[in-house]
């Protein structure tokens, strides 16, 4: 490594897109400890919003990368070098796609010609990737044209945004080795959206044909070029990569699987202590948001939720849904005592907050004032009166400590928060509520939050932030203060939410259709035990699965709390498995195989 310089290229450097960025950003800390600042860097676009967060400029340009940059400046290219602002502070070189926007159009003509990729005017995003491959693949000329390349040089290279340099790099022949990893396919998204049995059928796509009907065409061929020219080619999952052999018309020469800096979620023995912490912040939106219409025992109640991009059927919503149901017919058929809110954090176009929501949780806030009014009016004087008594004690009647008009502000606010209604499912008022399929499930399977349902819907079209007034707290926080993640998502090539909850102290159950799921039913042993459970959607079935999801989740209903709080600590530790410490070596493998190559 000493005489080796890595980069690595991502739409997702210094801009938070998506799952990339997060892949990315966590694998920091360890390259650097293996690789070193001097030999590491990382190349991404420059967009002014994002980097204002994430971006610290170099004032020192001496460095063999800090002349390519200058160099690059004084040919007029918008170039931007320093450092990324997370863990590690690795170097960064920025390219605006903007700034080279008058050469669009030579651009897309070269791409054309020289790789029969057509890109099409007027899709933004398309022009941006397209202007940022043109000014990587030139940034790689300028070093190539020095010295720098004499040495053993890797671009590591994620996902078809940032793979467009790889056919102008092999057609050059410059010294450089490259390796491409798709995180998924476009194509294999839109594929599964659209058909049940999607896994069965892969054999039988004509790319070329489903990539036209999507409309996807220009990526689909960014992603084979990138797959076909890159030295070595990788995915995250073993799922992925049946996707990639009959999709991209190449196998995967390794697997690459996704995993975190587990250290940001370490919280040892503070993790049941942090859950209850944050639970009790849940329990406040849950009053505020059940209780106007009716109440339950919170000592008796378990949060499940479930979260991820907003696609029915491969993110498993549908199976999700059909096990609550499920799940809420076998609790009221036990008789138990428990209740289960189940959570539904995913983007959806809304107007706005419900404003009956809002209204409930700002007139239980002022029922809480009103009462912590009462408890300093009460408390007051009960030590006034103790410190007064002379004599035999006797205990003060705490209602005469009390003044009526506290307590008939406190009656007032009570019945006006009251109702009659049910609690609202959903948070927001969404664009299109009609047809929506989450709400139009619960409707048409009566899981609308009725008082003897031991199942309670919350359906929030929006991510959760510390911004949110109805939760305040972070995604993490409320992640935290769960009992149970839900992913049995149908296509996922690796599923990045199970992973958060296992290191957060969380089980969580997943599909062994989703990477993650796959990889942990073929390398952990003792999964279920570790909170890791697996339901199988190989064969297809629907039903089948969504009664042995519903299965699982009445199991967990049913366990203790002692048996609760023993699994969330094994669940903490099994994370140790998934840093980066243990699966960067996955990527060294990749290496080492281009440096052969």
């Amino acid at each position: 490594m000493e005489n080796t310089k890595l980069f690595e290229v991502a739409w997702e450097v210094c801009n938070q897109v998506g799952g990339i960025y997060t892949v990315i950003r966590s694998k920091v800390p360890s390259v650097i400890k293996k690789w070193g600042n001097e030999n590491y860097f990382l190349i991404g676009p420059y967009f002014a919003e994002q980097a204002a967060a994430h971006f610290d400029p170099a004032t020192d340009f001496s460095t063999p990368i800090g002349k390519a940059v200058l160099e690059m400046q004084s040919r007029g290219f918008e170039v931007y070098y320093g450092q990324w602002i997370v863990s590690g502070r690795p170097n960064v070189i920025l390219f605006n796609p903007y700034s080279i926007y008058d050469k669009l159009g030579e651009i897309k003509y070269y791409l054309f010609q020289d790789y029969n990729i057509a890109i099409p005017d007027g899709d933004e995003l398309l022009d941006k990737v397209a202007a940022f491959g043109f000014q990587v693949k030139e940034f790689f000329h300028y070093l190539c044209g020095s010295d720098f390349c004499n040495d053993n040089i890797i671009a590591h290279f994620h996902e078809w945004m940032a793979g467009l340099p790889i056919p102008g790099i092999r057609k050059s022949n410059l010294n450089i080795k490259t390796v491409f990893t798709t995180h998924a396919t476009l194509l294999g998204r839109y594929l599964a959206m659209n058909d049940q049995e999607f896994y069965s059928h892969l054999p039988f796509y004509n790319w070329e044909e489903e990539a036209n009907k999507f409309n996807v065409a220009p990526i689909a061929n960014i992603e084979r070029a990138s797959a076909h020219g890159a030295h070595v080619f990788t995915t995250v999952s073993e799922v992925t990569a049946r996707e990639c052999t009959h999709l991209l018309g190449r196998t995967p020469d390794l697997i690459l699987p996704n995993g975190l800096n587990i250290e940001r979620f370490e919280a040892t023995h503070e993790v049941q202590n942090q859950h209850v912490q944050v639970k009790k912040k849940i329990h406040e939106f849950v009053m505020g948001h059940f209780f106007q219409s009716y109440s339950f025992d919170l000592d008796k109640t378990l949060y499940f939720f479930t979260s991820g991009r907003y696609e029915y059927q491969n993110k498993g919503y549908d199976l999700t849904l059909e096990a609550l149901a499920r799940l809420n017919w076998k609790m009221q058929q036990a008789g138990t005592d428990m209740t289960v809110v189940s959570f539904f954090i995913t983007k959806r176009p809304f107007y706005s907050f419900n404003p009956e929501v809002l209204q409930s949780k700002a007139q239980i806030e002022d029922v809480g004032r009103v009462v912590e009014e009462i408890q300093r009016q009460v408390g007051d004087r009960l030590y006034k009166e103790i410190t007064m008594i002379s004599g035999q004690y006797e205990f003060p009647d705490l209602r005469a400590l009390v003044d009526d008009y506290l307590r008939l502000k406190l009656r007032r606010n009570v019945q006006s928060w009251k109702t009659q209604n049910l609690p609202k499912v959903v948070t927001h008022q969404l664009v299109d509520d009609a047809k929506d399929e989450i709400l139009n499930f619960l409707r048409t399977s009566n899981l609308v939050n009725n008082r003897h349902d031991k199942v309670k819907i919350v359906y929030h079209p929006d991510f959760i932030a510390t911004t949110n007034p109805l939760f305040k707290m972070d995604y993490t926080q409320f992640v935290r203060g769960c009992h149970l993640g839900i992913f049995p998502s149908m296509y996922e090539p690796w599923g990045y939410t199970p992973l958060e909850c296992l290191a957060s102290g969380l089980p969580s159950i997943t599909s062994n259709l989703a990477g993650f799921g796959d990889y942990v039913v073929n390398n952990v042993t003792d999964h279920d035990n570790k909170g890791m459970f697996i339901i199988d959607r190989t064969d297809g079935n629907f039903n089948r699965a969504a009664e042995e999801l519903a299965n699982m989740l009445f199991e967990f209903v049913n366990l203790s709390r002692r048996d609760r709080i023993a699994l969330r600590y094994r669940c903490e530790e099994a994370a140790m498995h998934f840093d980066w410490s243990n699966l960067g070596k996955f990527y060294d493998e990749a290496y080492k195989l281009v440096s052969e190559r």
